[in-house]
């Protein structure tokens, strides 16, 4: 199989960062039966097998910050170095997208200036909320300043909302609740100016953008009907949404992705694995899928498009 993948939605899994989530509450991660198994070596298999070139690490749900800001600053750098170490020891196979520990908008500035300055990341994975701040949230304004500045690269992660002990009805929260959890955030960002206000930052938005496709129409009718007192938005929300990049772990096919590219052009579509969260018999079978399925334009293919795709997003960062 040929290689060439660069999987920007990749997740690690070290035994320290399992043992202080546990400790915190979460032995059972948003309603799943317990923590996946993760090692490098494990990890390198997965890449070597499918012919994923390079995998941009982060973590994934529940985060760094499980409600003191002193201990999740600590741990954010904990994780922090340990991933830019897997970077650094296997530089063309590995990168890294820093955690920060938000809602501490300090600790977050912090953790921004030392993971781009001293630890090359490569970007910052950011939670959909942590503790019910959403990312439209006025308190995170000078966070997403400064990632504008460094023309940061941020990939969006879902978690369980803050509703969940009624809304996910029993069921492990990644089914569904990440889904609508990632147009909640989306939509806040939008609605917010997030995205207009801050131009240079490069959004990654996961699981081919969760249940934004079809609610876009939606978003942007109620947006010029929320906003009709105030200047119109330029772009509008469809507008920012096609400025976007999705990335396409999960199930893309067979029907994700074509709703996807209902909204955006395939310039904007990137590969992702979401492992060790999805185990490695479901991360072959969907990545086999995308191998089967028919690419958008003829003399391309879905390796070939989201290769290119994730070069381009990278090399334009500083």
């Amino acid at each position: 199989m040929s290689s060439g993948l660069i999987d920007v939605h990749a997740h690690l899994l070290p035994d320290f960062y399992v043992q202080q989530a546990t400790a915190a509450g979460h032995a059972h991660p948003d309603g799943m039966g317990g923590w996946p198994s993760w090692s490098l070596h494990a990890h390198l298999d997965l890449m070597d097998r499918n012919g994923i070139e390079t995998a941009m690490l982060s973590m994934s749900s529940p985060g760094v910050h499980f409600g003191d800001d002193r201990a999740a600053r600590l741990l954010s750098r904990r994780v922090n170095e340990y991933t830019a170490g897997l970077a650094r020891d296997y530089p063309e196979r590995f990168g890294a997208f820093a955690s920060l520990p938000l809602p501490d908008v300090e600790g977050s500035l912090e953790e921004i200036a030392f993971a781009f300055d001293e630890l090359d990341a490569d970007g910052v994975a950011l939670l959909t909320h942590t503790h019910g701040v959403y990312l439209g949230d006025q308190r995170l304004e000078p966070v997403f300043a400064e990632l504008d500045r460094r023309r940061a690269v941020v990939f969006l992660h879902p978690t369980s909302p803050v509703c969940w002990k009624q809304s996910a009805l029993g069921r492990p929260r990644p089914m569904v609740e990440y889904i609508f959890d990632t147009a909640r955030t989306v939509t806040d960002m939008v609605m917010a100016g997030v995205l207009t206000r801050h131009p240079n930052i490069k959004v990654i938005v996961p699981h081919c953008g969760g249940a934004v496709p079809v609610l876009a129409d939606r978003i942007n009718e109620f947006m010029s009907q929320f906003l009709r007192s105030q200047q119109p938005p330029t772009p509008d929300a469809v507008q920012q949404l096609c400025g976007l990049y999705y990335d396409m772990a999960g199930t893309a096919f067979p029907r994700q992705v074509p709703a996807l590219l209902k909204l955006v052009d395939p310039d904007r579509l990137l590969f992702g694995s979401d492992y060790c969260w999805t185990p490695s018999p479901l991360a072959d079978a969907h990545i086999a899928a995308i191998d089967a399925a028919e690419p958008p334009a003829v003399g391309t293919t879905w390796r070939s498009l989201t290769t290119a795709n994730a070069k381009r997003l990278f090399q334009s960062t500083p």
